[in-house]
Parts: structure tokens; C-alpha cells; sequence
């Protein structure tokens, strides 16, 4: 929504002209309770058909549930508020925990008389009612806009072939144009050290060479973003400070040699060695990986979990967690424990194990099976729906298939993290499998926003697949 300001001592008649209403659809109240307070100067106006649609969605114990209720708390703290107030004229909508909203919440408290094209009965569907309502605001007060809000594409169709405006709810968006999320990869022009490096100081740590450069394209820098250039010399480096325009790179580890393999696995290309400097340093806790299908995400992540795991001993165990979209959000269907249901979802996991025991050659078929057993007995399957109130130390936490999370559900699992433990979200935003959830207000691109610059988060954005020369072709053909 654009911020406007309102200037003091302005008449509430005068308000009316600058400020819009907004009707709210009920999924956008079941997708975001906090709508409500998400409208700033702007007034909110409830139809009676949604408060009925949030009271039919109330029960049960999935996402859209409690989003449903906690919708309905808010609503009752607002109006008890203001005793006594006429809620068709509106009651000021402040919250204590949020204030955002500074406009006004109104219900409908009578019938609103319109006429809707006989092709869109007004008493039958809820989507046509609430039009009907928007169609009644609208000829009813002709001095300001009357805008539908709401995350059903159909609805907005809808809407706009009947003359009404209609519109996404924005506030969930991280960005709007996913082609600006992070990558946390950025290539350095040609010129660089010829404006960066006349001040420049390097010197030897740990095995590695840092260097501190100064120059305008240091400001742009973020902690832990990987530059590289490739010239006669190729240049890997990560940020490790940054500040005003001066920053210091230091040089990365090469995974894609087979003298650093990581469980028999080497990078094979840049942003795959990117990704296992990440995965491999215990001073980053929180790691994200984007990446079409094949690129290696997963690979990479238990390869690093393992040798972390069974070799240096940092973790205790590995615990791997994804969404079940398809069966919805209650795993009680399937037999068998918790790991057991989880099974069938963790196709992926068996099969990258596959290929990670098949690294070491010379075990033959009974090293390669006790190998088997061993890394088995330290993976656990998770379910997300027993993740609430658990707390882990030092483990290894794979969130697969991030990108189908919304970002309430990203905060309830990374802060499940405690001492010692490292968490990796993996996925692709361009397969969202959750409805109402777009690339832009998907969890993992929230996660990956909000973490874009603290020392102990990183990110990679992988590029170019590595599974097959058939899976590669198809994926830019298909």
C-alpha cells in the first residue's frame, strides 16, 4: 500500500477523500490474521458473509484453523475497545501489539441494496455476496474508492468484469519482483582491483588470505556474500566484514578438488563450491539453498551433514523435516510411527543416500552396508506437525522443501534451533505447492530476505544442474 501522510487537524469529512476502503475476502483473514492492522490510514470494511465463512473454518487444528481463530480474537479485542459504538460507522482500528492501523474497522450491520447481473445470483455463492457489498459501498458513498482485497485470482476476475476495483493482499509479499531476491553470489567487474586496490592490506590466517579493499562497490557488499571473478586467475572469495565502502574478502575453501571431497562429493561447479563452504562452517548456523530441480541442494547438504556428523562429530544427528502437501497436514492416515508415515514423503533422502554410499569404492557390498545402517541410525525423519515447543542441540536440521512454508511456519522451526545446532532451508520457489502462497511471500524467500547480511547466516541461489544431461535439457525445454 503507498504511505500517505494526513495533515494534522484535518476534518474526518475531508478523511473520507483521502482515504480508501477496503472490503477484505475471508482468505485473506485465513491467510494473515494481522491483515487487519495491515491497512494503515486506510478503513477496513467486514461483510457478514465473511465473519460466517471465518466461523465455518474455525475448527480443526491445521494452519487455516487457527488462523481463523486467532482472526476472530482480533476482531473481538478491537471492538471491546469501544463499547457501545456503532460498528456500520466504524471503530478506530488500533492495536496494542501491532499498530500499523490507523483507519477503521467497519461491519456490516444491515442489508445493502444492489443489483448484480442475472448471470451472478447475489444469494447464492459467498464470492457473489461479498461483490454484491463491494457493488452497494461503492454507490453508496461515490467519494472515495471502495477496492476488494483478496487472494482468490477467480474473485478479482470477478470483480473487475463487473467495474469494481479488486486487488492481491500485498503485505504478505518479501518483494515483489523475485528476480531481485538475494542469490548471495555476485560477480565482480573486470576493473575492480583497479578501483579497489590501491589501498589494499591482505595478510595469512588459518590457511586462508584476506583482503581489506575500499571503493564504492564494497557499500553494496553483504556478510557472507560470495564474489568471484574468473580472469587468468580466477578470484573465490567471501565477505566477511563490510562497512561504509571499505570490506574485507577473505578466500574460500575448494571443494570442487578431490583432495577436499566432502564424503566422496566434490562441487562441481562455482555455486556448489559456494554452497559447501557454507554447509561446512560451524560459525554459520542458518544456511539457505534456492535451486531448480537437480542442482544439488540436497546432496550437498547431507554430504555435509554427514561428514560433520559421523566424521568431525560437531552434530549429534541429522533431522530431516519436509511439508506434506498433497495428503494435507494430518500424516494419521499412514501406519506406523512418526518416521514410518513420514517415509514415503523422503524418497528424495533414499535416494541421495544411494549415491553417497556408493562414494566409497573400496568397502565392497558389506562396508557398504553397515555404512548404510550407520548413517540410518543417525537420520531422523520429523514430521512438522510435532515440531511446536521442541528444542535441539547440536544437531543438523534439514528443512526440505522450504519454499512450501509460510513464514510464520519458518520462524515456529528455526527457532526450534538451540546451542550447537546448524539449520539448512532447501528449495524451489518456482514449485509452490501451498495455495494462497506466491514466490514473493513464500517462507524460505522470507527467510532468505530477513537473514541477507548477519555473520552467522548465508545463502546460495544455485544455477546450473547437475543431475543428468536429460534432466538438464528437459528442464530448459519442458
Amino acid at each position: 500500500m503507498i504511505q500517505r501522510t494526513r495533515p494534522a487537524g484535518q476534518t474526518s469529512v475531508t478523511r473520507l477523500h483521502s482515504t480508501r476502503l477496503f472490503v477484505v475476502d475471508t482468505n485473506v483473514l485465513m491467510h494473515d490474521p494481522t491483515s487487519l492492522f495491515r491497512f494503515e490510514e486506510h478503513d477496513v470494511f467486514l461483510p457478514m458473509i465473511t465473519l460466517e465463512e471465518l466461523d465455518d473454518h474455525k475448527k480443526g487444528m491445521t494452519e487455516v484453523a487457527r488462523n481463523a481463530r486467532q482472526a476472530s480474537r482480533y476482531l473481538e479485542e478491537v471492538i471491546a475497545r469501544s463499547p457501545g459504538a456503532d460498528l456500520g460507522a466504524g471503530i478506530p482500528l488500533t492495536d496494542a501489539g501491532i499498530r500499523q492501523g490507523t483507519g477503521h474497522l467497519m461491519l456490516q450491520t444491515e442489508a445493502l441494496e444492489t443489483t448484480l447481473p442475472t448471470s451472478i445470483p447475489a444469494s447464492g455463492k459467498a464470492d457473489n455476496q461479498i461483490l454484491a457489498v463491494v457493488k452497494a459501498l461503492q454507490e453508496r458513498d461515490t467519494r472515495r474508492q471502495v477496492i476488494l482485497v483478496s487472494k482468490d485470482i477467480n474473485m478479482r476476475i470477478k470483480a473487475r468484469a463487473l467495474g469494481l476495483a479488486a486487488e492481491d493482499y500485498f503485505n504478505d509479499k518479501v518483494l515483489e519482483d523475485t528476480d531481485l531476491l538475494y542469490t548471495g553470489v555476485r560477480e565482480l567487474p573486470a576493473d575492480f582491483w583497479e578501483k579497489h586496490g590501491k589501498e589494499m592490506e591482505s595478510w595469512q590466517q588459518a590457511g586462508s588470505t584476506f583482503y581489506r579493499v575500499r571503493g564504492p562497490l564494497c557499500a553494496a557488499f553483504s556478510v557472507n556474500e560470495f564474489v568471484w571473478m574468473e580472469a587468468d586467475r580466477p578470484f573465490h572469495a567471501i565477505v566477511k566484514e563490510q562497512s561504509g565502502k571499505t570490506a574485507i574478502l577473505q578466500t574460500i575453501r575448494d571443494y570442487s578438488h578431490q583432495k577436499n571431497s566432502i564424503w566422496g562429493i566434490v562441487a562441481r561447479n562455482r555455486e556448489q563450491n559456494f554452497a559447501l563452504n557454507l554447509l561446512m562452517n560451524p560459525d554459520i548456523d542458518c544456511v539457505t539453498l534456492l535451486g531448480q530441480a537437480g542442482t544439488g541442494k540436497t546432496l550437498l547438504t547431507l554430504a555435509a551433514g554427514l561428514a560433520q556428523t559421523l566424521e568431525e562429530k560437531l552434530y549429534s544427528e541429522i533431522i530431516m523435516t519436509r511439508v506434506t502437501v498433497p495428503v494435507g497436514e494430518d500424516i494419521g492416515f499412514l501406519p506406523g510411527t512418526e518416521e514410518e508415515k513420514m517415509n514415503p514423503w523422503m524418497g528424495a533422502l533414499e535416494d541421495n543416500l544411494d549415491v553417497l554410499n556408493k562414494t566409497d569404492e573400496d568397502a565392497g557390498d558389506w562396508g557398504r552396508a553397515a555404512t548404510r545402517d550407520l548413517i540410518r541410525s543417525r537420520i531422523k525423519v520429523k514430521s512438522l506437525n510435532f515440531m511446536r515447543g521442541r528444542t535441539f542441540l547440536n544437531k543438523f536440521l534439514i528443512i526440505d522443501e522450504a519454499q512450501n512454508l509460510t513464514p510464520k511456519q519458518m520462524k515456529t522451526l528455526i527457532t526450534r534451533a538451540g546451542p550447537g545446532t546448524k539449520v539448512v532451508c532447501l528449495g524451489n520457489i518456482a514449485q509452490i505447492d501451498t495455495p494462497y502462497l506466491t514466490e514473493g511471500s513464500s517462507g524460505l524467500s522470507y527467510v532468505v530476505d530477513r537473514m541477507k547480511g548477519w555473520a552467522h547466516g548465508g545463502h546460495v541461489t544455485l544455477a546450473r544442474g547437475e543431475r543428468s544431461r536429460l534432466a538438464d535439457f528437459a528442464g530448459e525445454r519442458l
